[in-house]
C-alpha cells in the first residue's frame, strides 16, 4: 500500500480512507480496466474507418487488458466468490462489447458469426494464458489471427456454439 500510495502521490492513509483492504483495492482496479475496456468499443467503432478496425484494435486493447491484469483476481486470496462475482462482472460488461464490434465488422464483411461473442473473448482469453510463462509467446499474433479466422465466417470441420461444417 505504501507504493501504490507513493507512486499515487497521496498519504498511506488516503488510500486505505478509499480501500480498507487490499481486496477492495484490487477489486476497483479491475473493475476501473473492465470500464476502460468497455468504453473504447462504442468509441472505436465510431473513429476507425472500418469496422473491422475497430474490432481489431478493440481486441488489442483487451490483450493488453488480459495480459496485465494476469492473475490480478488470484490476489483477492482465495475470496472464491469475489473472485465469480469479478468473473460476472466482466463478462456482462465486455461481452456485449465485443458482441456489438463482432456484428459490425462481420456485417461490414458480409460474413455470418461462426462463434459467438462469449466465444471469442474466451478464446482469446485462452491464448493470453501462454504469455505469463513465455516471453516469446506472441499472444497479440495470434489473436489477430483469430480474429481473421472469425471474420472470415468459415469454421473448417469444427463445431463451436452449435456451429459446424
Amino acid at each position: 500500500m505504501r507504493e501504490i500510495a507513493a507512486k499515487a502521490g497521496v498519504g498511506v492513509g488516503t488510500i486505505y480512507r478509499h480501500f480498507p483492504t487490499r481486496s477492495e483495492l484490487v477489486v476497483a482496479v479491475y473493475r476501473h480496466q473492465v470500464e476502460a475496456c468497455a468504453d473504447a468499443g462504442p468509441r472505436l467503432l465510431a473513429e476507425r474507418p472500418t469496422p473491422e478496425e475497430a474490432l481489431r484494435a478493440w481486441v488489442a486493447l483487451f490483450v493488453e487488458f488480459l495480459v496485465t491484469k494476469h492473475g490480478l483476481a488470484g490476489a483477492l486470496q482465495g475470496d472464491s466468490a469475489g473472485s465469480d462475482a469479478l468473473h460476472a462482472y466482466f463478462v456482462g460488461r465486455l461481452v456485449p462489447v465485443c458482441g456489438e464490434l463482432l456484428e459490425a465488422a462481420l456485417q461490414a464483411a458480409g460474413s455470418a458469426p461462426p462463434v459467438d461473442a462469449y466465444n471469442v473473448l474466451k478464446g482469446i482469453g485462452n491464448l493470453c494464458i501462454g504469455t505469463a510463462n513465455d516471453a516469446r509467446y506472441d499472444a497479440s499474433g495470434l489473436v489477430q489471427l483469430l480474429i481473421s479466422g472469425v471474420l472470415s465466417g468459415q469454421p473448417r470441420g469444427i463445431t463451436i456454439g452449435g456451429c459446424s461444417t
